[in-house]
């Protein structure tokens, strides 16, 4: 029976989470945690009481039960969490030489399952964040020692069309210049922004919805600076 098994092509092998940090994400939800369970029957049966994997340990133990693969966890906005609350005695443990199986492998017991438990070697942590947001804090120092950060600038190459003679690409890249002398290159405006467009009416939306909001927030509605960035052309002169 398992020389003849068929694997069904419907099911999908996932070897990555995705989740996004947020002001309440904690370490319950990360590593474990004590979830209720409601019994079954009536209502009035006693509540009782579990200890739950969080996404990463889960995938931890995915991994370490599949050594020939890689595994991967995504987590977005990585700096809205509190980092040293979620990721807990984790700070030491997702450090190379501290995977198991590592030079300087080491475990630590969990506070809710009494287990050991350690990060195998063969998964990886990526995590994103946008620099320009300063309505959050800094990355924990402890966690920027231990990911290589790379920088992922906005790329006009990536616009190819060109509606009605005005290529997309130029006119990225010349609004990035002057919002990066106004302002830093932290806050340069996104090829995602222009990679969908079609005619003139959709450039005509992404300038009044997305690029001039934006600039308002950049220069806190001051017009004669936001002039400077993308043209007198943008504006209505009216006496008062």
């Amino acid at each position: 029976s398992v020389n003849n098994f068929n694997p069904s092509p419907d099911k999908e092998i996932k070897r990555y989470v995705f989740t996004t940090f947020h002001q309440s994400y904690a370490y319950e939800e990360f590593i474990e945690g004590i979830k209720p369970v409601l019994g079954a029957g009536d209502e009035s049966t006693e509540l009782n009481y579990t200890i739950e994997p969080g996404v990463f340990k889960q995938l931890c133990k995915d991994a370490e039960n599949d050594p020939e693969h890689r595994y991967a966890i995504f987590i977005d906005e990585i700096n809205r969490g509190n980092v040293s609350n979620v990721f807990g005695e984790l700070i030491t443990l997702i450090e190379p030489d501290k995977r198991k199986g590592a030079e300087n492998e080491m475990s630590t017991t969990l506070p809710y399952s009494k287990k050991e438990f350690s990060v195998p070697n063969n998964l990886d942590i990526y995590g994103t964040m946008n620099t320009a947001d300063r309505s959050v804090e800094a990355l924990d120092t402890a966690l920027r020692r231990r990911f290589s950060f790379i920088e992922m600038l906005p790329d006009s190459t990536k616009l190819t069309k060109t509606i009605e003679g005005i290529e997309l690409s130029k006119l990225l890249t010349t609004l990035n210049e002057r919002v990066e002398v106004l302002v830093d290159r932290d806050h340069t405006i996104g090829h995602a922004f222009f990679m969908n467009l079609n005619d003139l009416n959709d450039l005509r939306d992404t300038f009044a919805n997305k690029v001039i909001p934006l600039l308002q927030e950049y220069f806190y509605g001051d017009y004669g600076k936001m002039e400077m960035v993308i043209g007198s052309a943008f504006f209505i002169v009216k006496d008062t």
